[in-house]
């Protein structure tokens, strides 16, 4: 969810700052503060192994875990070699000075750099990329996938296709754009006149607006508009009370918009093979109200499909926040400590997660890719205490595999789920750790890179499919770093090894993130500045050389709308580049745009 717009944006690609932790910790339910741009969770431990608890012993061939290790201070990423590896003695300065700290499977994180941008377990968002509190361009990879999730899709993570059906976008490269000077035709405003003339003045080189829309009204406070999907045919957008369609090539209406009685909550980020999404909205606007109430609905046509309220399961099923997935034709929906799955064709009940074992619970779930991953809690305040990862069969709900973490670690993003990597944080020791896992659950590698990192990801602990900025194919992750003056890198980490590949720096004085790997090349997005419109871009993820090759360079006339969208999210699909508004500002002042489309 985004903040109240009472609270200041934190902008674009800004890492966690060396601060102490704020209200609550990672997932508490406290306003977030105002998210711009590609930011990224903070103060989540880079993990080896993982949080692992003794209580699942590792492969045979792995040693034993080694002993807690005190805590450290800052950011942490690990950087001993390997998950099983012996830690370094309590106290040896890692990098910038810092005492290292054991990872979830008893290997030893380094306190440094590498996790998403959220402060150690405040949650807030991060700070602006050099210093824009206006730059608020976010990435959502469209139809993107599982988890990261967005998390990842099959085979690529956050940013791949939903495994869905979805006609994938080839990036045409396009190094020498050619659009007339003169006698450009005008953007299209919904599908007629363009009063503002948004394409007056664009340069030789520049990509045109192919059309835009302007924001529905909103309360003076505000209002979410979550998500965005892209079909074949549409260009579907939620905000505040309803959920727009438009045309992909001119943005003309696809169809009547759907009005919901209350404010939409939450929605699925990625949508079904046969382009099917569920929407989540309020059952009321008092105090007591809940996010319960489910709508079904076709993003080629606009039909809405079954509805439903969502069931309670216990006094602390708080259905205040929920989160949906969506895993081949199954919905699971998380709520509290427990999870209900539909069909999400027929809105057919198909199981219910619950409390298992002596003391476990569902915490979080992350669908895509064929997969459906689970986040549990068990034994809590109880010495034992300690959380689990597992997967289920999506159509089942049966546990395929299940790994115990060590007391303390928690599983907090899914960055992609296949390959699968996760983000884990320990809050009591401000530490974080990223690791991947093999397709039976078995430990593969960790992150070893001495870097800040900054994907941008939802500031609730347990929104595990909250990642945007952060992509991976079947050997390598990428992730962007931070920047705190403006240009940034994308680093390609093995994970095999853990290890850099190689690095790619922004073309820009501005940051660069992923957003999805496409036909061996990496597709990333460059933010704006104020007077020069944001680019795609295409990296090659084989061979000696990485350098960015433009793909669209958007005009600069228009920079500072596209600069300006709050907390946006962004796609590139068939040659187009779609940017929506991630939360409207209620402000009567001038009509904000609700989405705009650029392309050749």
């Amino acid at each position: 969810m985004t903040q109240p717009p009472s609270q200041p944006p934190h902008g674009g690609f800004g890492a966690p700052q060396d601060r102490p932790p704020q209200g609550g910790g990672f997932g508490a339910p406290q306003p977030p503060p105002a998210q711009g741009g590609f930011g990224a969770p903070q103060g989540a431990p880079g993990m080896p192994g993982g949080p692992g608890i003794p209580s699942a012993p590792p492969p045979p061939a792995q040693p034993p875990a080694a002993p807690p290790q005190p805590p450290q201070p800052g950011y942490g990423h690990p950087q001993q070699p390997g998950p099983y590896g012996a830690p370094t003695a309590p106290g040896t300065p890692g990098p910038y000075g810092y005492p290292q700290q054991p990872g979830p499977y008893g290997t030893a994180p380094q306190p440094g750099f590498g996790h998403p941008q959220q402060p150690p377990y405040p949650g807030a968002p991060g700070a602006a990329p050099g210093g824009r509190p206006r730059a608020k361009t976010a990435l959502i990879i469209g139809s993107a996938v599982a988890a990261l999730l967005v998390i990842g899709g099959t085979v690529y993570a956050v940013t791949s296709g939903d495994g869905g059906g979805r006609k994938k976008p080839v990036a045409q490269q396009s190094d020498d754009p050619k659009p007339s000077v003169s006698g450009s035709p005008s953007a299209s405003r919904g599908g007629g006149d363009d009063p503002e003339d948004l394409n007056a003045g664009r340069k030789a080189g520049e990509a045109k607006v192919l059309w835009y829309n302007s924001a529905p009204d909103a309360p003076g406070s505000g209002a979410d508009a979550p998500g965005m999907w892209v079909t074949g045919k549409t260009v579907v957008k939620p905000a505040y009370e309803q959920v727009f369609a438009y045309g992909v090539g001119d943005g003309k209406p696809a169809w009547s918009p759907i009005t919901f009685p209350q404010k939409i909550c939450a929605v699925t980020p990625q949508k079904s093979a046969d382009d099917k999404v569920v929407v989540a909205y309020m059952s009321g606007s008092g105090d007591k109200a809940e996010c319960n109430q489910l709508q079904q609905i076709d993003l080629d046509t606009g039909r809405k499909g079954w509805s439903g309220k969502l069931d309670r399961h216990g006094a602390f099923d708080i259905q205040v926040e929920i989160n949906l997935s969506v895993s081949g034709r199954t919905l699971m929906v998380g709520s509290g400590e427990a999870g209900t799955a539909y069909d999400i064709d027929s809105g057919k009940k198909l199981y219910e997660k619950g409390k298992y074992g002596a003391s476990c619970y569902p915490v979080g779930y992350a669908g895509g890719a064929g997969r459906l991953i689970q986040a549990s809690s068990c034994a809590a305040y109880a010495p034992n205490e300690h959380d689990e990862i597992q997967e289920l069969d999506p159509a089942t709900g049966r546990v395929k595999w299940s790994r115990p973490l060590k007391k303390g670690w928690s599983v907090t993003k899914v960055y992609s789920l296949d390959p699968l990597v996760v983000y884990l944080t320990n809050q009591d020791k401000k530490v974080w750790n990223i690791s991947t896992f093999t397709k039976d659950g078995a430990f593969r590698s960790q992150v070893k890179v001495d870097e800040k990192f900054a994907p941008r990801c939802g500031f609730l602990d347990r929104e595990l499919q909250g990642c945007q900025g952060v992509a991976a194919d079947a050997d390598t992750l990428y992730l962007p770093t931070d920047s705190t003056s403006s240009a940034n890198e994308i680093v390609a980490i093995s994970l095999v090894t853990g290890k850099a590949k190689w690095r790619a720096k922004s073309p820009a004085d501005e940051p660069m993130s992923p957003l999805k790997v496409q036909s061996g090349k990496l597709v990333a997005y460059v933010q704006p500045s104020y007077d020069t419109g944001g680019q795609v871009v295409s990296i090659p993820t084989a061979g000696s050389s990485h350098a960015p090759a433009k793909l669209l360079q958007n005009p600069q006339g228009t920079a500072e709308i596209e600069d300006t969208f709050y907390d946006s999210v962004v796609d590139w699909a068939d040659g187009r580049f779609f940017i929506s508004a991630g939360r409207l500002s209620g402000s009567d002042q001038s009509k904000e745009k609700l989405i705009m489309a650029f392309g050749n």
